[in-house]
């Protein structure tokens, strides 16, 4: 009984442990968000096999296996200037926003 014990307890452990890298990887919206310019006229579309959707007031995605550079600039591309493009909870700053937007259409 006392090793079940032991190793409900061991289990418990671990998922506490790892609980905060969970959460920070990736919220209930997506991984990114990226607050466009203009009013989007499509509420969702795919960027290299990862789906983008409009929630309020920006696009959210899950987490791809591109550099988070990268992704920007595939969004960029669909859906114009963003004012605001966040990473894994990392806000772009000014120099990255704008290297970013230089891809846009």
């Amino acid at each position: 009984m006392t090793h079940i014990l032991s190793i409900a307890a061991a289990l418990a452990a671990s998922v506490m442990m790892l609980a905060p890298f969970a959460s920070s990887a990736q919220g209930p919206d997506g991984y990114y968000t990226a607050t466009p310019v203009a009013q989007p006229t499509k509420t969702s579309f795919i960027t290299s096999n990862l789906m983008w959707k409009w929630r309020d007031t920006a696009f959210t995605a899950n987490k791809a296996p591109a550099r988070d550079n990268i992704v920007c600039q595939m969004i960029v591309q669909r859906a114009g200037a963003l004012t605001a493009f966040t990473a894994g909870g990392q806000a772009f700053d000014a120099d990255a926003l704008a290297k970013c937007n230089a891809r846009a259409k």
